[in-house]
């Protein structure tokens, strides 16, 4: 008789450690594509030259250290789906004391990023060309500083409203990663998923948001990356932005 409370035996060791949400046992649902056109060439090689120097270790492999992956920063950033990696680059750029740790499955972005880290020279970036939540399970408690998302997939239909990434575990997850006074920031172009993040944020326990007097959630944060995609206009608003802070 089989025991169906068993781990599958594929199922890695450190995989059987992670909550239900998080754990690596089907594929990664994904409003777009993982991978559309083809990739430049020079791209390509970025991934056999400068991505083994700057990934992410495999979170399967056992916990992540902020520290070890730079230990002369400041301060520890995590950017969820960093698309080309247009706004990853620049807040290394403006930010070279602090880590920026970036994951995103849409191997077209992955391959734009290193692009953005080469030609920039940044020594601050580490990349995890992948799901978000195998990095964020195996990074310890009180590690970050920042967690930005940034335009994450909309699922706008009802019925496809549990893929979203921002669930309320994943909401309790971000509040176990920031340190006390970190931030998170949540923008999207969808109205319905502004409403749908407000809700999980502001229940979440530890998170209170962040507010200037009589402004309002289009007000636009004094050191937000305007990117291509924003400029798209996609969604069927403005962009919203969403901040909440890491209560102590």
């Amino acid at each position: 008789m089989t025991d169906k409370s068993a781990p599958p035996a594929d199922q890695p060791a450190f995989d059987q450690d992670r909550p239900e949400w998080a754990q690596a046992h089907g594929p990664l649902r994904s409003f777009g594509r993982i991978k559309s056109r083809p990739i430049k060439a020079r791209q390509a090689a970025l991934f056999d030259t400068l991505m083994p120097q700057i990934a992410v270790p495999d979170p399967a492999k056992g916990p992540i250290d902020p520290v070890a992956l730079m230990p002369e920063a400041k301060e520890a950033w995590l950017e969820i789906g960093f698309g080309g990696g247009e706004h990853l680059a620049e807040q290394a750029t403006r930010h070279p004391d602090a880590l920026m740790i970036g994951c995103e499955p849409f191997l077209n972005g992955v391959a734009s990023a290193l692009r953005h880290v080469e030609e920039g020279g940044l020594k601050n970036v580490r990349l995890h060309a992948d799901d978000a939540r195998a990095v964020m399970t195996a990074l310890p408690d009180a590690s970050l500083d920042r967690v930005m998302i940034l335009f994450p997939d909309p699922w706008h239909k009802a019925r496809h409203n549990k893929r979203r990434f921002l669930q309320d575990e994943t909401a309790v997850e971000i509040a176990r990663l920031l340190k006390p006074g970190g931030r998170v920031r949540f923008v999207t172009d969808w109205l319905d998923y502004a409403e749908w993040a407000l809700e999980r944020l502001a229940r979440t326990p530890g998170l209170t948001r962040i507010m200037a007097e009589g402004a309002d959630w289009f007000a636009v944060p004094a050191d937000h990356v305007v990117t291509r995609y924003e400029e798209k206009k996609l969604g069927d608003t403005t962009p919203i932005f969403l901040e909440f802070q890491r209560q102590a």
